[in-house]
């Protein structure tokens, strides 16, 4: 059996967050786990409001699982303080993750701040260097970098720059560009595009969620980074082109699309 470990945030909308990541892992064949940082209270309108756990008790949740069930690989989300990264990186280390896939979400879909200004330096210093792999979007790698990024030569740059800061692959994520919808992945030698066509669907919610937990399901099933990476982007196409009207605002992908259409 594979198993997957996600921390992140919940979303009482189902779109996003600990909800997706589950639902991903669920359709991807892959045991999921769950530790929550923070709850929100969210819908396709945007998050109307946020409680963040106490570190001590992220911490609890992360021994119950991993002592236990253990985890073939693990993604975080929403971290919204510095305390709470302490804690996982703490427990990342005492627990010898390897596969770790950082989705280091910083505001939701809707403009919503989702981590602390001071808990960025915190991200970069103590998780970043123990990640796998982190998957940026275009204003994530923008704030991380101090760059504004608008085209592809941009992402490229920000990618060689964030891995210069200790992550063996960074995937930047160009979904809000312009044309194609294109993922920059760097190693540290080689470029790799992801391309695919964009999808006139205004259903997008949780598409950051759900790509980084595909990519920590493929891990978890023994893919190599790239490989989850290009297995994980045909999964979005899917999750994005069957996705309908859920809610009045932005709705989210349909992470079941494998199974069975909406409606059916």
């Amino acid at each position: 059996m594979f198993k997957a470990l996600t921390i992140a945030g919940s979303d009482s909308g189902g779109g996003a967050g600990i909800q997706a990541d589950l639902k991903t892992f669920a359709a991807l064949k892959v045991y999921g786990a769950s530790v929550i940082t923070s709850v929100t209270a969210q819908n396709t309108l945007g998050v109307q409001g946020t409680f963040d756990l106490p570190p001590g008790f992220v911490g609890l949740q992360i021994d119950a699982v991993l002592k236990d069930i253990g985890a073939d690989a693990v993604k975080t989300g929403m971290l919204a303080n510095a305390g709470i990264i302490e804690m996982v990186a703490t427990k990342v280390q005492e627990y010898g993750v390897k596969n770790l896939v950082i989705d280091p979400v910083m505001v939701a879909k809707s403009g919503d701040l989702l981590l602390a200004r001071e808990a960025r330096r915190v991200l970069q210093e103590k998780l970043f260097p123990l990640a796998l792999i982190i998957t940026p979007n275009l204003e994530e790698a923008g704030v991380l970098t101090g760059r504004e990024i608008g085209s592809e030569e941009d992402m490229e740059a920000a990618a060689r720059e964030l891995h210069e800061q200790g992550v063996p692959y960074v995937l930047v994520k160009g979904g809000h560009l312009a044309g194609a919808a294109t993922d920059i992945l760097f190693d540290g030698r080689e470029i790799r595009r992801f391309s695919a066509p964009r999808l006139d669907n205004r259903h997008t919610h949780g598409t950051g969620c759900t790509l980084s937990a595909a990519i920590t399901a493929f891990l978890a099933r023994g893919l190599t980074v790239p490989a989850a990476v290009a297995a994980a982007k045909e999964y979005i196409q899917a999750a994005i082109s069957q996705a309908r009207g859920v809610g009045q605002g932005c709705g989210p992908v349909h992470h079941l699309a494998p199974y069975y259409s909406w409606g059916d």
